[in-house]
C-alpha cells in the first residue's frame, strides 16, 4: 500500500477536503492523527474512516497556538511513534473582497492562520521527521495564488497561499539535507462543500438552473467535469508517500485543466 507504515498529520479535518485527505491516507495503510478546531468535526471524520480508532488519532488544535501544534505533533509520537507527513489543510478562506475596502488587520489574522500556522505546525513536526530520517510536507495552495478567479474576489487568502508557495522553495532547500520534503497543491475550482454551496446560492440569486452556474465554471476546463477534494486528497497522499520521493519545491495545480503551466 502506498503509505504502509507511515504516520500522517492532516490539519483543518472538516465535511471536506480535510476529511478526503485523511480518508485517502487510512485508506492507502497509513496511521493518521487529524488535527482541526473542531472537536465535533474531528470525531465524525475519524468514526467515518476507522471505525475501530485504531489507525486514527485527534486533537482539537488552533494552528495559530504553537503549544497546540506541538500538541498534535506529541500525540503522532505518543500514539504512533513518530511522524513521516504532514498535510496542511487548515486555512482561513471566509474573507472576501479586494484592497480597496480592506481591513488590514483582517489580512493580517489571514497571514497568521494560513502562512504562519502552516509553518508553526510544520516547525513542530521537524524534530521527529528528523529523527526518522526525513518525511513530507504537503501544503494545500489554491490556483487563485497564481490566476484570480473573476467570479469571486478573495485578495487576502490568494496572497496568503502565494507566500507560503514563496516558503515552500525557501523549506525545500533548508529542509532537503535531511530528506524532508516540501510540496503544495494548488486546486482549482473543486466540487466539495464550499463550491457546492457557490453554485447553489449564485443559481438561487440569478434565479437560474445549477447547472447554468455549474457549466460556466467547467466550460473553462479541459477535462469535461470539476476536479473534486477527493482527487486533490489523491495528490497529497501521493506527495506524502515515497514514490515522490524525489519531488520537493513543487507545485501540482489540480483543476481539470482549467489553468496550465
Amino acid at each position: 500500500m502506498l503509505l504502509q507504515h507511515k504516520t500522517v498529520i492532516v490539519s483543518g479535518v472538516g465535511p471536506g477536503l480535510g476529511h478526503q485527505v485523511a480518508a485517502a491516507c487510512v485508506r492507502d495503510g497509513a496511521r493518521v492523527v487529524l488535527g482541526a478546531r473542531t472537536e465535533g468535526n474531528l470525531a465524525a471524520s475519524a468514526a467515518r474512516i476507522d471505525p475501530a480508532g485504531e489507525r486514527t488519532a485527534w486533537r482539537a488544535t488552533d494552528i495559530g497556538d504553537e503549544t497546540q501544534c506541538e500538541a498534535l505533533a506529541a500525540l503522532a509520537a505518543e500514539r504512533f511513534g513518530g511522524i513521516d507527513a504532514v498535510v496542511h489543510v487548515a486555512a482561513l478562506d471566509s474573507l472576501f473582497g479586494g484592497l480597496r475596502d480592506a481591513d488590514l488587520g483582517s489580512w493580517r489574522e489571514v497571514m497568521d492562520v494560513n502562512l504562519l500556522g502552516t509553518l508553526r505546525m510544520t516547525r513542530a513536526c521537524l524534530p521527529s521527521m528528523t529523527a526518522r530520517g526525513g518525511g513530507s510536507v504537503v501544503m494545500i495552495g489554491t490556483q487563485s495564488s497564481v490566476a484570480a478567479p473573476s467570479e469571486v474576489r478573495q485578495t487576502a487568502y490568494a496572497a496568503s497561499k502565494g507566500a507560503l508557495v514563496s516558503a515552500m522553495y525557501a523549506l525545500a532547500r533548508e529542509l532537503g539535507p535531511e530528506r524532508i520534503r516540501v510540496n503544495t497543491v494548488q486546486p482549482g475550482w473543486m466540487w466539495g462543500p464550499p463550491v457546492q454551496a457557490y453554485v447553489r446560492l449564485t443559481a438561487k440569486a440569478e434565479g437560474v438552473p445549477e447547472s447554468e452556474v455549474l457549466g460556466r465554471l467547467t466550460g473553462r476546463m479541459a477535462l469535461p467535469e470539476m476536479a473534486t477534494d477527493a482527487d486533490v486528497a489523491e495528490s497529497a497522499a501521493f506527495l506524502c508517500s515515497d514514490r515522490a520521493r524525489a519531488i520537493t519545491g513543487q507545485s501540482l495545480l489540480v483543476n481539470a485543466g482549467e489553468l496550465m503551466r
